[in-house]
C-alpha cells in the first residue's frame, strides 16, 4: 500500500531538523526551507540525503528543480536577465499551492525560484517518489536480483 504524505512528513522535519541543527518545532510544513529555515544549497543535499536514509526514497536536486520547473527549457522559463517569465509563473502556480504572484514586490528572478520551497511542498515530492516503482530501496533491490 502506498505511503501516504503525512507519513513522510516526519521523516522529511526530521530530516530537516538535523541537516540543520534547529529545534523540530521550527520546522512546520508551511516554513520555506531557504527563506525562512536558513537551508543553504550544501544543506538540500544533506536534507535528501538524510531523507534517502530514512525512507528508501531516493530524491535528487534534479527532482526538485523538475518540480520547480517542469521541463521547461530555461530560456522560455526566464528571459535573459534570469527574470522568470509569465510561463515560469504561470507554472510555479500549479506546482506550488502556496506560490502568489501577487504578493512579489517586483520580478522573481531564477536564483530566488528555489527559495519558495515548503517543507509541504518537499514531503510532497517524497510521497510522489515513493509511489513511482523504481525510486525505493525494494525496488533497487529487485531490480539487483534480476540483473544477477
Amino acid at each position: 500500500m502506498p505511503e501516504t504524505t503525512t507519513d513522510f512528513a516526519p521523516a522529511v522535519i526530521d530530516a530537516i531538523a538535523d541537516a540543520l541543527g534547529i529545534d523540530q518545532s521550527e520546522v512546520t510544513l508551511d516554513a520555506t526551507l531557504i527563506d525562512e529555515l536558513g537551508a543553504e544549497s550544501i544543506d538540500l543535499l544533506d536534507i535528501l540525503f538524510r531523507i534517502h536514509r530514512d525512507t528508501g526514497v531516493k530524491i535528487a536536486v534534479a527532482d526538485v528543480q523538475e518540480l520547480l520547473q517542469g521541463g521547461i527549457p530555461d530560456d522560455e522559463f526566464g528571459d535573459e536577465n534570469e527574470i522568470v517569465s509569465e510561463i515560469g509563473l504561470a507554472h510555479l502556480e500549479k506546482v506550488l499551492p502556496q506560490f502568489d504572484r501577487s504578493k512579489l514586490n517586483g520580478p522573481l528572478r531564477g536564483e530566488q525560484v528555489l527559495g519558495l520551497v515548503t517543507v509541504r511542498n518537499l514531503v510532497d515530492l517524497v510521497a510522489q517518489r515513493s509511489a513511482a516503482p523504481d525510486n525505493t530501496e525494494e525496488a533497487a533491490a529487485a531490480e539487483a536480483e534480476e540483473v544477477a
